[in-house]
Order: structure tokens, then C-alpha cells, then sequence
């Protein structure tokens, strides 16, 4: 891990939200009015997406990708001026929560400032066109860190930013040099001490496939030398990695126990204060209601998203158990009003994630014959049990308890152990049992 990384992060919640799509303006200074709401669930960090301007040559559907990025100094002038994103700045940190914006350093549009002003800092393909190594990124152009000048470029920018807020999202870090990164790091914190750093690192899939065809993509383990914090996908040796492990039990292709085995490696081979972002969906993935349609399940899902040892992400609509992800390339305003409100449950998970504490251990496992995910958290003060019944059906279940009377965190019901063992109803449960 990265010498300064904030422990505290293990239990923090980060609210991911992309401005075109939050609310019906799309702009800064709407966002603010929905920022009161949003602390309320518990948010400590707001992620915003990309804020610059959106490259038009090439771009795909009538609004453009804001990974294509135009400009890394500027803003999106259909999200407002400098001086309403410095506005919506200071209302979140006037609420107590951080800042964080995306960066995207991997890749610009083809008709970004960069590329007019330094043609020399991206890459050729082997015609001298600039191009990009992945074929369907066609509305952009790749960067290439073997000039040292766009080092420089690229620092200052963060630089310039850090000024304004606390932390940066770095889209696909994992093709960016990792020598980059601590440079950049160690610059920043010249300006922001304690600035937080999240990599985007990429499916084990992803990251061979640009091995195979000669590329650099750094390992996760590696990555954390300079992140707080990382996707929880996996660059490990293995046939799919954790998130393409749990896509794969949605689907019904594999059981509950290949996840659960998953999180077991994760918790042996990465350094010990590891953080890794925990979520059921971002603005890559479906949306996890779509998935999963039944409310109990759902909300099973939910509590152990928020039990899992890392930092906790929600993507804007996820309270509100929205199905459709918003485009990326088009204005689709999330739904708020799809008759369902999961805010109570996220803001009382949220409160039970403060009380988890920093955990030296952490094992799951699935329950024999049944899809119940039961997971162990522990450290010197408390043992924390997590069960999770992920079709929302009734189980008993072994436990690692003594026999005894215990109180269900989420919904203060009583939960007896024994013999060893806890009924299930089919409602998450999780327990809290002091040491001493």
C-alpha cells in the first residue's frame, strides 16, 4: 500500500455521480441542491465522472463519451464555468464529505488540446497515425509515457487541480506507468497532503489481452505501491478474476463458492492494509436491480456490499434500485421515481460500516447446499459475522459464535445461536460480538 494510505477509508462510502445524468439541468450548481440528501446516506467522498470538455471529432452518440476528454485544465461548459464547479466544491466540504474527480490519463479525444499542442506525446500506430491499442475505443487517441515531457504536462494539470479538490479517480491506471503514478503522487501531496488515490485497475481479461499483444499493464499488487485504493478486479493468474468470478454466479454459471473462495485469495495475497472498492454496479456495469429483481434479495446484496472489507461505492440511482444504466453518450436522467427507496437501509449500513472498525481477518465462505454467503471479520475488539442469504431463502447456518442472544445490526431483531448454529429467515444479518 501506499505509505500514507488512510486507514479510515476501509469504512468509508463513496457516492459515484455523473453530473449529465444526476439531475434534469445536467450542471454543477444542480448537483449542490441534491448534496444534502446525498450525505445522508452516509456519503463521505462524492466521485464526480469526468468534468472537462468532451472531444468532438469522432465522438459516439449525439453527446459524446466524457472519457473522451478535450481538455485536462478546463471544464465541460454544458456542466457550467470553473467558478460553479469551485462552487459545487465548496458545498460538498461544507457537508464534511471530499471530493474526487476522474482522471483520464491513459487517453485523450482525437481533437484534444494535447493533441494540437504536443502531437509528440501520443502514440503511432505503425502507419505514424495516432490511434489507440484497443479497437472499439474509437473516439479516442492514446498517450505515450515514454516522453518525459508529458510527465510533466500531466502532473501539473493534477497539480492545478488538487488545489480544488481531495482526490482523483484514475481511469484504466493500469496501463499509465506505475513509476508515473508515485511521481505523481509524491508532487501532489506537495499541494493536497492526504489526497486520495483510486485506480481504476482492470479485469484479469482485459490486462492480458494488452500483455499478449505487447503492451504494458501493471498487477494490481504492484499498483498499490501508489493507490489508496483499487477496483476489485484482479491481475492474479487465474482462469477470471473476482468481479468476472461474481458476474459469473449472477448468471448462474458458477456457485456461490467460487465468489467466496475469490475473496479468500484477495485477502492472502494483497498487502495487509489493502483496500479494495466495493460495489454491485458503477457506470460500467448493469445496474445491480436489473439483475437482481427480487427485494429481498436485493437487499441481501446490499448488506453484504457494505460488510466487505474495503471502501464502499454507490453509482447515483442505486437507492432507488434503478434497472437502467444511464449512456454514456447520450442525456438519460437517472429515475428517482421508481417506487422503491433503499436510503433508509444505506444510511443505517452505512452507520454499521463506521462500527466495523479495522480488521486484521477477514473470511467468507458459502453455506453447504444453499446460496448464503457468511463472512468473518476480526480483530483484537470484536469478531463481526456477516450472513447473507442471496436468494432470500431461510437456512439454518454454522456460525462461529458461542451459544447465546445477539442483536441483528440491521433490524435489531434477536438472533439465536445454537449448537453453533443461527436460523436464517432469508433477512441479512449481521452481528457484532465484543471481545471482552
Amino acid at each position: 500500500m501506499a505509505h500514507n494510505t488512510d486507514p479510515r477509508l476501509q469504512n468509508q462510502v463513496i457516492y459515484s455521480v455523473y453530473v449529465r445524468a444526476h439531475t434534469p439541468a445536467g450542471t454543477f450548481r444542480a448537483v449542490i441542491d441534491d448534496l444534502d440528501r446525498i450525505r445522508a446516506l452516509g456519503t463521505d467522498i462524492v466521485w464526480l465522472m469526468p468534468i472537462h470538455p468532451i472531444g468532438v471529432q469522432g465522438k459516439k452518440g449525439s453527446l459524446g463519451c466524457p472519457y473522451a476528454n478535450r481538455d485536462y485544465r478546463g471544464v465541460n461548459p454544458a456542466y457550467g464555468t470553473l467558478e460553479d464547479f469551485r462552487a459545487l466544491a465548496d458545498a460538498i466540504h461544507a457537508r464534511g464529505m471530499k471530493l474526487m474527480i476522474d482522471v483520464v490519463y491513459n487517453h485523450t479525444s482525437p481533437d484534444s488540446v494535447l493533441w494540437q499542442e504536443h502531437p509528440e506525446f501520443f502514440y503511432k500506430k505503425p502507419d505514424g497515425r495516432p490511434g489507440n491499442k484497443v479497437g472499439d475505443w474509437t473516439d479516442v487517441i492514446d498517450l505515450d509515457y515514454r516522453v518525459p515531457a508529458l510527465w510533466d504536462y500531466q502532473i501539473e494539470s493534477l497539480c492545478q487541480w488538487a488545489e480544488i479538490v481531495d482526490g482523483f479517480r484514475c481511469d484504466v491506471a493500469s496501463f499509465v506507468p506505475l513509476d508515473f503514478w508515485k511521481r505523481a503522487r509524491a508532487a501532489v501531496e506537495q499541494v493536497r497532503p492526504g489526497c486520495l488515490w483510486l485506480a481504476e485497475s482492470v479485469h484479469l481479461s482485459f490486462g492480458s489481452f494488452y500483455r499478449r499483444a505487447g503492451f504494458y499493464a501493471c498487477r494490481d499488487t504492484e499498483l498499490f505501491e501508489a493507490f489508496d485504493m483499487e477496483y476489485e478486479y484482479d491481475m492474479l493468474e487465474y482462469e477470471y478474476d473476482m468481479r468476472e468470478c461474481f458476474d459469473r454466479y449472477l448468471a448462474g454459471k458458477v456457485p456461490l463458492s467460487q465468489y467466496t473462495d475469490m475473496l479468500n485469495v484477495q485477502e492472502a495475497l494483497y498487502p495487509a492494509n489493502y483496500n479494495k472498492l466495493r460495489f454491485l454496479e458503477n457506470h460500467d456495469q448493469p445496474r445491480i436491480a436489473s439483475l437482481v429483481t427480487q427485494e429481498r434479495a436485493l437487499i441481501n446484496y446490499t448488506a453484504m456490499l457494505y460488510f466487505l472489507k474495503g471502501t464502499t461505492l454507490l453509482y447515483a440511482g442505486q437507492e432507488f434500485a434503478d434497472t437502467h444504466l444511464p449512456s454514456l453518450f447520450e442525456r438519460e436522467v437517472i429515475d428517482r421515481d421508481t417506487g422503491r427507496d433503499l436510503s433508509p437501509l444505506l444510511t443505517r449500513l452505512g452507520e454499521i460500516k463506521r462500527r466495523l472498525g479495522r480488521d486484521d481477518f477477514f473470511f467468507a465462505r458459502a453455506e453447504d447446499g444453499s446460496d448464503v454467503a457468511v463472512m468473518e471479520r476480526e480483530n483484537a475488539d470484536s469478531l463481526k459475522l456477516g450472513v447473507f442469504s442471496l436468494r432470500a431463502k431461510p437456512a439454518e447456518i454454522s456460525v462461529a459464535a458461542a451459544d447465546g442472544d445477539y442483536v441483528n445490526q440491521i433490524d435489531g431483531n434477536i438472533i439465536p445461536v445454537r449448537d453453533g448454529k443461527l436460523l436464517c429467515t432469508g433477512e441479512p444479518i449481521i452481528l457484532i460480538l465484543p471481545r471482552h
